[in-house]
C-alpha cells in the first residue's frame, strides 16, 4: 500500500489563493489514478477532484470546476490541488487519495493519506 503525505494547508483570507500537495512514498504512483477529497468537522467527506495516471484526464465535482485545478509530477510522486478564490465554505481537511480506476467520486480510492488543514477566514 502506498503511504500518502498532503502538506501546504495554511491560514488564508477569502479571495486568496493556495496550492496543496501530495507526496507517495509508493513506487508505482504513476500507475494510479489521483484525487482529492476534503472534510470539514462533523461533516461528511466530499470529493474533490481526481486526474489519470499520465495527468491528461481531470475530472471535477461541480463546486470545484473552473475554480480548483488537480495536476500531477510523476518524476516527483507528487500531487497538487491549486484553489483559487477561497471561501470560508473552503475551509477543510484535504486529502489526498489513489485509486486504480477512473472515478467521479469517492468509490474506487484504495486509501487517503492523514489530510492537511485548510482554513479560510472570511
Amino acid at each position: 500500500q502506498v503511504q500518502l503525505v498532503e502538506s501546504g494547508g495554511r491560514y488564508v483570507q477569502a479571495g486568496n489563493s493556495l496550492r496543496v500537495s501530495c507526496t507517495a512514498s509508493g513506487q508505482s504512483f504513476h500507475n494510479y489514478f489521483g484525487g482529492w477529497s476534503r472534510q470539514a468537522p462533523g461533516k461528511e467527506r466530499e470529493f474533490v477532484a481526481v486526474i489519470s495516471p499520465s495527468g491528461d484526464w481531470t475530472y471535477y465535482e461541480t463546486y470545484a470546476e473552473g475554480r480548483f485545478t488537480i495536476s500531477r509530477d510523476n518524476a516527483k510522486n507528487t500531487m497538487y490541488l491549486e484553489m483559487s478564490s477561497l471561501t470560508p465554505e473552503d475551509t477543510a481537511v484535504y486529502y489526498c487519495g489513489l485509486s486504480p480506476h477512473a472515478t467521479r467520486g469517492l468509490a474506487g480510492f484504495l486509501s487517503w493519506g492523514q489530510g492537511t488543514q485548510v482554513t479560510v477566514s472570511s
